[in-house]
């Protein structure tokens, strides 16, 4: 959307063309306090303003799934599930969704004891234990950073050691209030209206219940780039290959956000993404105009 809204502020026209709900990754957040101005915020209030904004610009919005992407000449053709297009330059912000255990009832206590960004949402469990499953870097960096600002963190994993770093392995375990309990699979959630409680299992199938108020599941994300994969190229986890001008090996085509490769998956980098594609796809397209 801020692709949108830079695009449209440089006098072009746009379609907005997304595959669900406006807002991504951030409109399941039940709390935003991290985005400045915002002292704290849903995702998906957030979400509405930016829409709000572009759409009184003038912004077109259509709900359809992008299926292929062609490049004809200077041309690129998009064919959804109920249209096709053509426009001068495309802008892909498909993000990356956070990868689920899968337990049965899993999506009903997201927001509500279920959260897979700590970054965004450890701060609220500030002086409480929670629980951290996940084996890697990622889940690495989590545990040190809950470490900072809660009682403790109990690191739950599947397998028997960790796979990140080196030297993040060795700061987690020398960190006092880090508990960790390798070879223990999430079987459960349990609670009423917020999660109160995991059931683990172990490699004997014998099982144990442990409480807690919150769990961050840091099993790593899952872009959703497979579409594109013939016009630009894809790093080994399927991310799109980009440079911080967020240009990719395809003229005219550019990539913002948490679906390329970076370090940082915020919602701030993203809105960043945004400007910069949006700027770099209009004077890529003033030059097909001239």
């Amino acid at each position: 959307m801020t692709a949108c809204l830079y695009s449209l502020r440089n006098n072009k026209k746009v379609l907005l063309l997304e595959k669900e709900t406006i807002g991504g990754q951030i409109a399941e957040s039940p709390k935003v306090e991290n985005y400045p101005t915002k002292k704290s915020i849903s995702g998906a209030e957030l979400a509405d303003e930016v829409f709000d904004q572009i759409s009184e610009l003038g912004a077109e919005f259509e709900i359809e799934d992008v299926k292929k992407i062609e490049k004809q000449g200077n041309i690129f053709v998009l064919t959804t599930d109920y249209n096709t297009y053509e426009s001068k330059s495309v802008i892909v912000a498909t993000g990356a969704k956070h990868r689920h255990l899968g337990l049965e009832n899993e999506e009903n206590y997201i927001g509500k004891g279920v959260y897979y960004c700590a970054i965004c949402d450890g701060p609220f469990f500030k002086g409480e234990e929670v629980t951290l499953i996940g084996d890697a870097n990622s889940a690495l960096q989590y545990a040190l950073l809950l470490a900072g600002y809660c009682k403790k963190v109990k690191i739950r994993t599947l397998f028997n050691r960790f796979f990140g770093e080196k030297s993040l392995i060795i700061a987690v375990k020398s960190t006092p209030n880090i508990e960790i309990m390798h070879e223990v699979k999430a079987i459960e959630f349990k609670g009423k209206d917020s999660l109160e409680s995991i059931v683990f299992e172990r490699p004997d199938k014998t099982t144990f219940e442990e409480k807690t108020k919150a769990v961050f599941i840091a099993i790593g994300q899952v872009p959703e780039n497979k579409i594109f994969s013939s016009l630009v190229e894809l790093d080994k986890s399927g991310y799109i290959i980009a440079n911080e001008s967020c240009e990719t090996k395809c003229e005219g085509l550019f990539v913002a956000g948490d679906c390329r490769t970076k370090d940082v998956r915020q919602v701030t980098t993203a809105i960043s993404d945004g400007a910069v594609a949006a700027t770099k796809a209009c004077k890529y397209v003033s030059t097909l105009e001239d």
